[in-house]
């Protein structure tokens, strides 16, 4: 029995999610509240660690923010490598999930206690927790249908529908509300309780998000059929023969702790980028042999070679994206708390709202573009995955385009402006995103053998990994150049942002033919519009 026909035997009166296995409602719901989770807290993060300790952050400075920023955001991908193995090797994708699930919540629980202890402790919690649930959730989707099953792209819409829901609320409820409000410290001062534990709040808020997910998933579980069951015993000749990069990711993981302690003992900024600049080189090195790896020895024949080629240019494309997008919670976190005006058309509001603008650009564009795929494809012009990510970087780079006349004209003379610039900004940077990261994590689980779904799928978010690092890096290092260049502070670091983007959107557009020429040769792989 196929893993749909399992799913949907297992609904027992028939109902569905919209039209698709009821599978996809458990799914649905469980990835929205991890993403409430984890959006929530990404809202205030660096704003926490780069505040005064008087006003209950860490006191640490803007580049120690972005180091800590970087290795947190990149661990976290970096981690879905070993994630998606385990789960393909040893225990299943939904085990998986619910085992990240729990360790997910106590690491939100861990940041909701006011100690340094406790906040490093709960990092590293939500990377372990994290790598365990978020390739395999999204491998189960995959899952719930065959692969000639015309619903399968429909359903991934509605997944990543999910994700944007949880992602919307977060910043509104863990930051505005919480975390970064005046009214709530006032709140709490009145009851003799020190305001500086609002910041708790909002790390407190997390945990109760991914409680919830975790419970709709054990009650959902029975509409899963077999998608994601624990694999069946194979043969040791047909094991995937990846426990030297496990090792070796589970080595850069440590480093990721290890900066943290050299934090806490603090010997000087120096050691934090030495350490930093370590990591880094770790990522590198852990990529490359990831894609040497498969090419050379997992790959079976040249189908599967080619396949792997494929996917080094989508790796090259998300990598690069991301260190531009998720510039959102570090540099555009800092932009908006010190550049931008508090009132926003007659309310008050902290920079932790600006990050739910694209979630609901995402909400409201997401089925446009869907369409937009659709209608192109039966007129025989539908981009390929990889043209549609050179479209992607073109819309970053004019993303980053929009906040250069405020940095030029107000902002430049001492001044601050209007947050509808960031309005602006997060739409175009939205129009980018819809064209790479669903495009590109659909085309990666339509190209992975079935035997190793989960670990392609952690090889995606390895790619994420190393754009979170880019994106934490950037505001100090490439400021820095920017800076030596004799070049505007912030519009300078953007300049040189615009320019990376063109420069890596050429590239991918003079690699999008030779990447469809080399697929010809196997049947057509159909390009999903969403996650």
């Amino acid at each position: 029995m196929s893993n749909v026909a399992a799913a949907e035997s297992a609904n027992g009166n028939g109902k569905t999610f919209f039209g698709h296995p009821k599978g996809l409602q458990t799914l649905f719901f469980t990835e929205m509240w991890e993403r409430f989770s984890y959006y929530g807290m990404r809202a205030f993060l660096v704003v926490y660690i780069s505040t005064s300790t008087a006003l209950g952050g860490l006191g640490q400075s803007k580049a120690t923010a972005g180091i800590v920023y970087a290795l947190y955001g990149s661990s976290i991908y970096l981690m879905s490598l070993p994630g998606g193995w385990i789960a393909d090797r040893f225990i299943g994708q939904r085990k998986a999930v619910l085992i990240g699930g729990i360790i997910i919540m106590f690491g939100h629980i861990s940041l909701a206690v006011p100690s340094n202890t406790a906040f490093i402790i709960g990092l590293c919690l939500l990377v372990v927790g994290t790598g365990l649930l978020k390739p395999n959730v999204s491998t189960i989707v995959g899952q719930l249908y065959d692969k000639s099953d015309v619903r399968r792209d429909a359903g991934y819409t509605i997944y990543y529908m999910g994700i944007n829901i949880g992602a919307l609320a977060a910043p509104l409820v863990c930051g505005q509300l919480l975390a970064e409000s005046q009214s709530l410290r006032t709140l709490l001062a009145d009851n003799g309780i020190s305001p500086n534990a609002a910041w708790h709040f909002g790390f407190g808020a997390a945990a109760v998000g991914m409680f919830a997910g975790i419970v709709q998933f054990v009650y959902g579980w029975k509409y899963l059929g077999d998608a994601g069951a624990p694999p069946k015993k194979v043969e040791k000749k047909d094991r995937t023969p990846f426990p030297q990069a496990i090792a070796a990711i589970m080595a850069v993981s440590a480093v990721f702790i290890g900066a943290f302690i050299f934090w806490r003992i603090d010997y000087g900024g120096a050691g934090k980028k030495i350490l930093a600049d370590c990591f880094g080189v770790g990522l590198a090195i852990i990529s490359i042999a990831t894609f040497v790896s498969l090419h050379q020895v997992v790959a079976r024949d040249a189908d599967e070679k080619r396949r792997v080629r494929a996917m080094m240019v989508l790796f090259l494309g998300c990598l690069s994206f991301f260190g531009l997008f998720e510039q959102a919670g570090s540099t555009l976190s800092l932009f908006a708390e010190e550049k931008v005006h508090r009132e926003l058309l007659g309310f008050h509001v902290t920079q932790s709202f600006y990050q739910m603008l694209n979630a609901l650009f995402v909400i409201m564009l997401a089925p446009v573009f869907a369409l937009l795929w659709v209608r192109l494809a039966k007129q025989g012009k539908e981009p390929t995955s990889v043209t549609k990510f050179a479209i992607g970087m073109v819309m970053a780079a004019l993303s980053f385009a929009t906040l250069l006349p405020a940095l030029l004209g107000p902002i430049a003379d001492g001044g601050k402006v209007t947050g509808l610039y960031l309005f602006i900004f997060y739409l175009v940077s939205t129009l980018a995103e819809l064209c790479i990261s669903p495009v590109g994590l659909s085309t990666m689980n339509k190209l992975a053998p079935d035997r190793l779904a989960g670990f392609v799928m952690g090889i995606w978010f390895l790619a994420t990994a190393v754009g979170y690092y880019i994106a934490g890096r950037a505001e100090h290092e490439v400021g820095s150049l920017a800076k030596a260049l004799d070049l505007h502070p912030t519009a300078g670091l953007f300049y040189l942002l615009i320019l990376f983007a063109l420069m890596i959107a050429l590239v991918l557009y003079m690699l999008s033919g030779p990447v469809k020429r080399m697929l010809a040769v196997q049947p057509e792989l159909p390009v999903a519009k969403v996650i």
